[in-house]
Parts: C-alpha cells; structure tokens; sequence
C-alpha cells in the first residue's frame, strides 16, 4: 500500500518555438491593440490597462511561460505602459513609473493574498503532520471493500479535507496516493476503469468543493481581494457556506452517479481492501501531539471562520494568521519556518498578487467599466431580471475557463468586469445585489470540470497515467451541464430567498 506519485504531471508542454511563437503573440497583441485609435470614453490608461488583460489572457491561455513569469511580465507592462500614459486627471501630464509602480505591487497589501500565504502555510502544516493522510485512511477504513463504498469514501475524504486543507492541490494529492495503493496491492492495473473512477472523481469532487468553501480555492479569495477593493464589502466564511451549501449537497451524488455511469469499474469488490486501509492507518502508530495540535487549531479555526461577524469580528485572514502563529511557535508548533517555507508555492502568491493589482488597474483606469458596457449592450443586460445576469454570465465564464488552466488567473482577468457589468446594470435601474451575484458568478469560475487541463487538481490526478484526457472530458461535459443547471435552479431558488440575487 505505499505507491506514490511522482508528482504532479503538468500537461505536455509545447516546444521552445511555439512558446517563442505565443510569447511573440501576446506582445505583439497588446502593443497593436495600445497603438490603436483612442476609444470614446475609454482613456488612454485605461486603453492600455485592456491591452496588458489581453497580454496576460493569451500567456495564462497558451502557457507561453511559467505562471510566476507571466506575474513578472505583467507588472513590467503595467510599470512602462501606464508609467508613460497621461495621467487619468490632467492628460497634459504622465502617471509616472513610481505610481505605475506602486499600482503594479498594490496587490500584495491586498488582505486576500494574506488569506492564501496563510491558508497555504496551514496547509504545509497539516500534510507535514500527516494528519490529511491519517483523515483519508481513517475514512476510507469505514467503507468496507465494495467498488461503491471506495469510490463513496474517496469523495467522502475530498469533502472532509476541503475544510481543513485550504489546497486544491494539496487535498488531491492526499488522496491520490492512498487511492493508487488500494488499486495496486490488490492487482488491479493502474488504467483500469476503478483507477479512473477514483482518480477522476477525487480531482472532480475537488472542484465541487472548491465552490462549497470560501477557503478551499485561491480564486475565491481573489474575488474577495476584488470586492474589498472596488466596493468596500466582503462575504464572510459562513454567508459563503450558507450560500453554496444546496450546491455541494446537490452536485456531490451527481458527480458520483456521473462518474459511475461513465467509468463503472470492473469488479464489484477489492477483496482485502479494508484489511489493507486499516493495516496502513494502523502502521501510523496512535495520532501524535503534532498531529493533535494541528486538528485542534484547525477546529479553531473553522469554528473562527464559521462565527465571524455573529459573534466576533475578527475576519477570516486575521483568524488564518493567528492559526499559523500558534503552528509555527517553537514547541507548541509544529513545524519551522524553514519547513514552511519549502512548502509554500511562492509563485503562486506573486501570480495572486499581480493578478489582483492588475484587475485593480483595469478598475482605476476605467478599463474594466469601459468593457462592462461593450458586455451590457451585447447582451442587452439594462433591460435583464438578475436571473437572466446569472445565466447569461455564467454560461460565459464556463466557457472562458475553457482557455485557462487556473481558475485564480480566470477570477483575476474577469471578476472586475464582472463587477463592472453589474454596477453598470444596477445604474441601469436593474435591481440586482453587485455582491451577492458576484459571489454566484464566482461559483462557475471554479467550473473546471470539462478538461484537465482547467485545473491543477486535474492534473495531479492526470499525472497517475490512470485515465486519458478524453476519459476526463466526456463525462466532465455532462458534469459541468449539469452544474451550470444547478447553479440557475439556485438563482431562481435558494440564492433569491436569501437576498442574494435582488438588491
């Protein structure tokens, strides 16, 4: 039962010529589209605020360069592109590089960013105690040897580990390991359908979850990190959960009955496999204080997310930092800096933070609300109900994410138009909740569930060689149809008696 993965197979990379090729693209695209004619109403800061989206959309599309690179690349364009454009309030004179500059790294101030460093140090925390292992063995133990109890309990692991593993990656591949030590020791091949049932629904089930809480995905803090800057409110843990409860509930057995009809395994029973489960858990040896101290902080803190703004104020980055202090204090802790600080994803942080400055930017140079008009008026939205906004809207970011291999970069490109357009409307006399529909809009935006390459949860679980891109695409079709279903039964329903459709 000890097979491991490699790690985490990233999708077959194009050669240094096509990158070359995309890199030249993308550059080539945002210096024409910053030497066209100006815009009525769009200044010439905003102009070149759309034309560095357009730089970053076609590198987070083409992959032309590593993520930390394009975070590099983009705060270089907005430092000398908008350095050298006329100041939004006296054209006669430039913004400057120092202010452009202070634009390019505003988002590092950002409290979202705070809240992913610090759920991601949490993270590193609870896989360097491996208490997210014991949590898998522990419940997979439980489900007995049938090919239905396992593929249950491995979808019941990913919805525990989604409240105390603020990682979409991390979460996966906790379980992908276990999963692939069921199939191995019992002499199932690894391209067998039960590889691929397991494997495909704990990467797809992890989707479903990064929508259920508001701390299991960096993209949903990078739409908190929006709403805080563009209009001075945020969503706590527990509106977040109240609101994506009916979701998870619903989409979880769906995704189960999906997967099942699409990759029912070969056997109906693993003989000896809770034998197994239970001979790796019980190698562990009894739950060690590490161990113990990490789930008891990790209680804390979700009882802390769950009661901020019902019974204290203290918000969730705030509750996260305090977390990690305790985890990382010299013997009550459980784990060093040096330890965390290997573990923790720098460039996503600097990826997360660029992405939020440059959304903020696209904002201030009226860039944002300038397109948001082009949305209105082509999809005729002054005149839609919020259902309408929703649907419409929806459907469009799904289809969007299809380009994006992360969802953090999809929510930075398009959460501030999406605000925009909403503002827009509401001027419009549409009585529409701008941070509530946000908030649903934000939903499909964790939509990665057609191709595997639409998230890096997917990729882990592709890295195993259990399943082939196409395996993952025909039954992700159907899940993601019916999610979209789901989420305008919701804004028809449940989202609508709560307030957060109308405004």
């Amino acid at each position: 039962m000890g097979t491991t993965i490699a790690g985490a197979a990233p999708a077959p990379r194009r050669g240094l010529d096509g990158r070359l090729l995309a890199l030249g693209v993308a550059i080539a695209a945002m210096l024409a589209f910053c030497a066209l004619p100006p815009f009525e109403g769009l200044p010439v800061a905003g102009q070149r605020a759309i034309a560095i989206l357009l730089f970053a959309v076609i590198l987070w599309v083409t992959e032309a360069v590593d993520g930390t690179v394009s975070a590099v690349l983009i705060a270089a364009a907005i430092i000398f592109l908008l350095g050298t454009a006329p100041d939004l309030q006296d054209p006669a004179r430039q913004i400057g590089f120092a202010r452009a500059r202070d634009w390019a790294i505003a988002g590092f101030a950002n409290n979202a960013v705070v809240l992913v460093g610090a759920a991601l140090v949490f993270a590193a925390a609870v896989s360097a105690t491996g208490l997210d292992r014991r949590i898998a063995l522990a419940t997979l133990s439980r489900v007995g040897s049938g090919t239905k109890a396992v593929f249950a309990g491995t979808l019941a692991v990913g919805v525990v580990l989604a409240f105390l593993v603020p990682s979409a990656t991390a979460r996966v591949s906790a379980v992908v390991p276990i999963a692939l030590g069921i199939i191995a020791a019992f002499g199932i091949p690894r391209e067998s359908r039960l590889a691929a049932l397991l494997m495909i629904g704990s990467a797809q089930l992890c989707s479903v979850m990064n929508i259920g809480v508001l701390t299991a995905a960096a993209q949903n803090a990078t739409m908190l990190g929006f709403t805080q800057r563009i209009l001075g409110q945020s969503v706590t843990w527990l509106d977040w959960f109240v609101a994506a409860l009916p979701f998870w509930l619903i989409m979880g057995p769906l995704v189960a009955v999906i997967l099942w009809r699409f990759h029912r395994p070969e056997v109906d029973r693993i003989e000896g496999g809770t034998e197994g489960i239970r001979g790796d858990l019980s190698a562990l040896g009894p739950m060690t204080g590490a161990e113990w101290r990490t789930l008891l902080v990790g209680a804390l803190l979700l009882a802390s997310w769950a009661t901020e703004g019902q019974l204290h104020r203290v918000d969730t980055a705030s509750s996260t930092i305090a977390a990690i202090a305790l985890l990382l204090l010299p013997g009550l802790g459980v784990m060093g800096w040096k330890q965390a600080q290997a573990s923790l994803p720098w460039g996503t942080l600097l990826l997360f933070g660029v992405g939020v400055a440059l959304g903020t930017v696209l904002v201030t140079t009226r860039g944002a609300p300038w397109l948001a008009g082009l949305i209105v008026e082509l999809f005729a939205l002054k005149t839609a109900t919020p259902f309408v906004i929703v649907a419409v809207m929806a459907a469009f970011l799904i289809l969007v994410h299809l380009g994006f291999a992360s969802a953090t970069a999809l929510a930075a490109a398009f959460i501030p138009i999406v605000i925009s357009v909403l503002q827009e409307v509401a001027r419009a006399g549409v009585p529409v909740n701008v941070l509530g529909v946000t908030m649903i809009l934000q939903f499909a935006v964790s939509f990665g569930f057609m191709l595997v390459v639409n998230a890096p949860q997917n990729l882990v679980a592709f890295g195993t060689g259990a399943f082939g891109a196409r395996d993952f695409s025909r039954s992700g079709v159907v899940i993601t149809v019916v999610g979209y279903g789901v989420i305008l039964v919701l804004a028809a329903t449940w989202w609508d008696w709560l307030g957060w459709m109308r405004g």
